[in-house]
């Protein structure tokens, strides 16, 4: 079974949350930074990965991002805080 990625990215003035799930988490933040693949994130200039989750099956993966979908927005800014307090890009880390 692969691994699995849940991540939550988002536009440049941090209005816009979206939350994605992938095999290979390097790979789909450069496709969101060349507008590549998704409507939503190329309309609304989501970009900039704040927050990820990995997970050693792809299916649990799916599993919690159908959960997070569902959450308010600020609990979902609060999960961010947990590990990334200070809401920074962390794009450079997946380069």
């Amino acid at each position: 079974m692969k691994k699995g990625y849940v991540y939550i990215i988002t536009n440049y003035t941090k209005k816009t949350l979206y939350i994605g799930v992938t095999t290979n988490l390097k790979e789909r933040i450069e496709q969101h930074q060349n507008e590549i693949g998704s409507e939503f994130t190329k309309k609304y200039k989501c970009k900039y990965l704040l927050y990820y989750e990995e997970y050693e099956c792809y299916n649990d993966a799916i599993e919690r991002e159908k959960k997070l979908k569902n959450w308010k927005r600020e609990w979902k800014l609060e999960l961010i805080k947990k590990v990334n307090s200070e809401m920074k890009f962390l794009n450079s880390e997946m380069m």
